[in-house]
């Protein structure tokens, strides 16, 4: 077994070494551990070697390929000390020869340590010089010592490196360049300036800038910047946003503080992005892709210009100086064109920046960032990003800084990477050449177009929200990447990345943004989303006002990171970080946005398919014709063949030049080394899913491991029938075996020869008159036909509700959890059985005779109460509350309800919550006698944030004609009162008002009664149903009238239900309930606002003739109702006077 210990992809010698351990001495096996790309970089020529072989002789000795730390950060990362704990004690082991032989490789002079031979063989030079193993043993440790001693400096007081770095900017870039830089332990502050309210509140290494006073610091100009740079003696001076660069902060601080390292490039570096037309010009002349164009600074000659080209080729218009993001347009017609180089040039849209502008081809394809490490030098790409420019979902609304963004980006393959890599390289080399060498970020913009990578324009500095994904992936110590990047000597340090990890982030938005948008809300949530696994909460446009609390004081406001094995994981993480923050108004109503459909795209991306075939390849034309009708959601990306002259390569090259379509050579190679070099071709084109059409090799078991599961063949027989027989020879065996039908099978590659899992098989008849070519025309018009269904059976081939946001699997499980809570709700005339289309009732097994009955429907909702259920998770009351809302206005028209039916609209279903609601609507149901026969739930990702829903009741009742209240309301008629069982559902913008202006929130001790445990808990009893203390009074004719004091409280809804002749003279009202007591001290309300505001502890209102009041009583006390309040009596109304007078005082 051979152990790689390394991360540097790059050490020729490293992999040279491995691939001879594997091809020439007889090692099995090899692991890599903390690996950069080793695996895919071992398969290319010339080392074409699998990690994992069987070929050739065997041997039990252990080699361990040791690369040496290239910093001190990383050799005292936890990893790293196991490594160096593992590599002594193997050291030490001497002679014991199943310890294994350790080769330590040096990054910084690309040499193995205590080995001077120049042999091609090193392993074959170790074994015949056996002195040779103690003084690698020697070198090695003597390594490891002088790493122990500078870890040692780094201990102590005296010698310890303590830095301080300023770090220029205020958003969330700048604070993901905080939190990376406050990791290393050679690092002791990072002043922001001027920083953020999460800078500020980071706490630890993190601090914002002040003055010398202690003022807090609000500028980042040139002046301010030296000044502070000097005062607190930074190390570093690390620049974020671009302003500074382009005012050349970098320049005056080399020439003012030459000591300090400046991570940025110098204003010459920096107008790659002031300037788009120097930067086009760049690239055209150094030969870097980019689209074609032409600069202008006469409106008339770029006008001119748009006018002379064909009117069917779009344009893009670009003001060329900086904009703010906002000097690209984007017009569809030439006329429109016209109109964007006017309102560049002529209008002044974007001011100076426009004094040049670029008119360039409009490309298509995915859009791509990819930001690289320079030292004036080379460059170093990063694991490429992609962000979400529109505001709003499915890329709709205006343009902004960036609504979310992933990493790394699928789109970008292993080969692109490289390539747009070296396009990078090249631009640190040219402007090396010019004499304005680049050190710093440099973010090239790649519009990966269908003729390969191309350069949409270079920024100078980390992009925003990119950084917030990049910089979590960063396995290696910033710090100490950005000191090589300023010394020149990017070269010596192992820049790695963590492999099989992905990172998301949605951007929390103001609402409006990117147009005119609020400020000043507080954040909420901030620490649950914070304590999510795998999430950190980047600030961008926050601050801490004086009582430190977390207000908005910008368009985007957050960041929220997740992190995960994978996209989906990370995308989970960061939603559900997401849901735990709110920023709101005055009244309650939400004043934040965020796209709920971040990474979509790459979540659902197309199979990427590739093609290895040795003949015509005709069983491919089905699929690509598939793929091209959009029935197949899959990409052919790679066509490789072991002919030069195969046909397959042709319908490869046909595919575009994205396709990588690449003859491979085996002369001089084993079967393994080809099969290797195959799959590094295969694997740099992004192949997820191999096709073997017609190829004409036996394949290395090393290759069919590598693809387990993930490659597929045609045979022109029914396997296992014929198995190991090819093209004319199977039909005629077929014929000879005088078989009645024959086909195709697609299966599975595996080592053994057609003998891998069948996937499909199609079979045709074998007639008396077929030869052994007529046989082969039958079956090979199906072969085309079968890898299509396997295909599908390995990816989506439609666009799903699932793919859609919306659950179908999770609706069904709500249903089937609420039936029993719906079915308790039965009652004479339905059964409230669930799943068909409509809910049915029966009246006459009501009770109800058609000819002589009305019917009444009322709708309702909970309102803002909502938010309060959200903000506590708990959810079984507001499904009462519905209920309540609207049984109890069938009541007031003297109606029985019958039936109910509820709406749900969710973004996003949580089958246990809904199944709450819906418990609790059946609940309702039950104590209003009526029966939950159907409802609604709709999801709707576009509609609803994640985490938010919204109900709607629907409730139908009877009442016989005659019979319909209000009827014979008249002066002399006393009002009684039932009480409410709290605030109900009306006036919770207020409510939610009121808790915010007493410094509550929902899970504070409830102030006004001990005993009702938290303000969620007492604000979310539910709303009383008054349905059977009134129906016994309605079948005795006893009520002339009900009021429901709902929202407009007494006041506004008592009048509902009297004559204009009438008014109501209120003089026996009850004291108010505690809560609205708490509420009328904490408002300052009077009582004729409580009184149009709330029910003030009367729910419902009951007018009865004076005659039967006690007997009314009576009846509402057998019912349950031991209260019964003496509100006062109807009196006739004069003129104009109000229909209700109050003659006593709230108490």
């Amino acid at each position: 077994m051979a152990k790689a210990i390394c991360g540097i992809f790059h050490a020729s010698g490293v992999l040279e070494l491995v691939s001879q351990a594997v091809s020439k001495h007889g090692y099995q096996s090899i692991q890599p551990l903390r690996s950069q790309n080793f695996e895919y970089e071992l398969l290319k020529a010339p080392y074409r070697t699998f990690l994992n072989t069987a070929a050739g002789k065997t041997t039990d000795t252990q080699l361990i390929i040791y690369n040496l730390p290239s910093s001190l950060t990383e050799y005292l990362s936890e990893a790293s000390q196991k490594e160096a704990s593992f590599i002594r004690s193997t050291l030490f082991a001497g002679s014991n020869a199943s310890a294994g032989q350790v080769i330590a490789f040096d990054v910084g002079s690309n040499s193995f340590l205590g080995l001077d031979s120049s042999s091609s063989d090193i392993i074959d030079f170790i074994k015949t010089n056996p002195s040779l193993s103690g003084s690698l043993a020697c070198a090695t440790l003597a390594a490891l010592s002088a790493l122990d001693s500078k870890a040692t400096e780094q201990l102590l007081p005296a010698t310890t490196q303590s830095d301080t770095v300023v770090l220029i900017g205020s958003g969330g870039r700048e604070h993901a360049l905080a939190v990376a830089l406050a990791q290393s332990p050679l690092v002791k502050e990072v002043i922001v300036c001027p920083g953020n309210g999460g800078t500020k509140a980071e706490g630890g290494k993190i601090s914002n800038a002040v003055d010398s006073d202690g003022n807090p610091i609000s500028k980042q100009d040139n002046d301010t910047v030296l000044e502070l740079v000097k005062r607190v003696n930074a190390k570093m001076v690390v620049v974020g946003p671009e302003q500074p660069l382009v005012d050349g902060v970098v320049d005056v601080l080399a020439v003012e503080c030459p000591s300090v390292k400046v991570f940025g490039p110098s204003k010459a570096g920096a107008e790659l992005e002031a300037s788009k037309a120097f930067t086009k010009d760049f690239l055209q002349q150094h030969g870097i892709p980019t689209a074609k164009y032409q600069n202008f600074t006469s409106a008339d000659e770029a006008i001119a210009y748009v006018k002379s080209l064909d009117p069917n080729d779009r344009q893009v218009v670009k003001a060329s100086g900086l904009a703010a993001g906002k000097g690209v347009l984007l017009p569809t017609t030439q006329e429109e064109t016209i109109e964007a180089v006017k309102e560049i040039m002529s209008d002044k849209a974007f001011g100076a920046a426009g004094d040049t502008c670029v008119i360039e081809s409009f490309m298509t394809g995915p859009e791509a960032s990819c930001l690289a490490f320079c030292d004036g030098k080379t460059a170093v790409l990063m694991p490429a990003a992609q962000d979400h420019k529109r505001a709003l979902d499915n890329d709709e609304g205006l343009n902004t800084g960036g609504m979310g963004a992933y990493a790394p980006a699928p789109c970008v393959t292993p080969e692109m990477h490289k390539e747009i890599e070296a396009m990078c390289i090249k631009t640190v080399e040219k402007m090396a050449e010019r004499g304005t060498p680049y050190v710093g970020v440099l973010y090239a913009g790649m519009m990966l177009t269908p003729n390969g990578p191309s350069m949409l324009e270079y920024n100078c500095r980390f992009g925003d929200p990119e950084t917030q994904v990049v910089l979590p992936l960063l396995e290696t110590d910033l710090y100490e990447v950005m000191t090589a990047c300023c010394d020149g000597k990017l070269d010596s340090i192992d820049v790695r990345f963590k492999e099989n990890v992905s990172a998301a982030t949605v951007v929390c938005a103001a609402k409006g943004y990117p147009e005119s948008y609020p400020k000043g809300m507080a954040i909420q949530g901030l620490d649950q989303a914070g304590s999510v696994d795998n999430v950190k909460v980047y600030h961008a446009g926050t601050k801490l006002d004086d009582e430190n609390v977390t207000r908005c004081s910008g368009g985007r406001v957050l960041a929220v990171t997740g992190m995960g094995s994978n996209l989906t994981e990370a995308l989970a993480a960061s939603y559900k970080a997401v849901k735990q923050i709110t920023f709101e108004d005055s009244n309650g109503d939400s004043l934040m946005h965020y796209r709920t459909d971040i990474a979509k795209g790459a979540i659902r991306k197309k199979l990427r398919i590739g093609v290895m075939g040795s003949t015509r390849g005709t069983a491919l034309l089905s699929v690509m014709e598939a793929i091209a009708a959009g029935s197949l959601h899959a990409e052919i990306v790679a066509v490789v063949s072991n002919r030069s002259k195969a046909l397959i390569l042709e319908k490869g090259k046909s595919l575009g030049v994205t396709v990588t379509t690449q003859f491979v050579s085996s002369k001089g190679l084993t079967r393994d080394q080809y099969d290797a070099e195959c799959t590094s071709v295969l694997v740099g084109a992004g192949v997820e899913y191999m096709l073997l059409v017609g190829y004409m090799r036996i394949l290395s078991k090393q290759f069919c491991d590598y693809w387990a599961g993930r490659c597929i063949n045609v045979h022109p027989s029914l396997l296992p029938k014929h198995a190991g027989g090819m093209d004319l020879e199977v039909h005629q065996a077929v014929i000879d075996a005088k078989e009645t039908e024959s086909g195709c099978t697609i299966h599975e590659v595996t080592e053994e020869v057609d003998g891998g899992p069948i996937v499909i098989q199609k079979v045709v008849k074998v007639d008396d008159s077929d030869t052994a070519e007529s046989l082969k025309s039958k079956v090979q018009a199906l072969e085309g036909v079968a890898f299509i269904e396997a295909i599908q059976k390995k990816c989506k081939t439609t666009v799903s509700y699932a793919d859609a946001g919306v659950s179908i699997d999770a609706g069904n499980s709500l249903v089937e959890m609420i039936k029993p809570a719906c079915k308790a709700t039965r009652r004479p005339g339905c059964d409230a059985d669930l799943g068909g289309f409509g809910g049915l009732f029966d009246l006459a097994a009501a009770g109800y005779k058609s000819e002589d009955t009305i019917i009444i429907g009322a709708t309702d909702g909970v309102g803002t109460k909502l938010r309060v259920a959200h903000m506590t998770k708990k959810h079984e009351s507001v499904g009462i509350d519905l209920v309540a809302m609207c049984v109890n206005d069938l009541i007031v028209a003297g109606g029985e309800p019958l039936f109910f039916l509820d709406y749900f609209a969710t973004g996003k279903l949580d089958v246990n919550e809904a199944a709450a609601v819906v418990r609790g609507i059946a609940e309702g149901c039950s104590q209003a006698g009526c029966g939950l026969i159907g409802g609604e739930t709709a999801e709707m990702p576009s509609m609803y944030a994640p985490g938010d829903y919204d109900l709607a009741g629907f409730s139908v009742g009877a009442v016989h004609k005659d019979k319909v209240l209000p009827q014979n309301v008249s002066a002399g008629d006393v009002l009684l009162g039932l009480p409410s069982s709290g605030v109900h559902s009306n006036g919770f913008s207020l409510v939610r008002k009121l808790v915010e202006k007493a410094n509550l929130d929902y899970e504070s001790a409830c102030p006004w009664d001990k005993n009702a445990g938290t303000v969620g808990d007492s604000l979310l009893t539910p709303t009383k149903i008054y349905v059977k203390c009134c129906l016994p009074l309605l079948k005795k004719d006893m009520l002339t009238g009900l009021s429901h004091i709902t929202g407009g409280g007494l006041l506004e809804n008592l009048p509902r239900s009297l004559p204009s002749n009438v008014k109501a003279e209120i003089t026996g009202h009850p004291p108010l309930p505690a809560v609205f007591s708490w509420m009328k001290q904490i408002s300052g309300l009077d009582d004729y606002e409580m009184l149009r505001t709330f029910n003030n502890g009367v729910g419902m209102v009951l007018i009865v003739k004076s005659d039967v009041v006690d007997e009314a009583k009576t009846l509402l006390r057998e019912a349950g109702e031991d209260v019964v309040y003496d509100l006062g009596v109807l009196t006739e109304r004069q003129g104009d006077e109000e229909q209700v007078e109050m003659k006593c005082s709230l108490a």
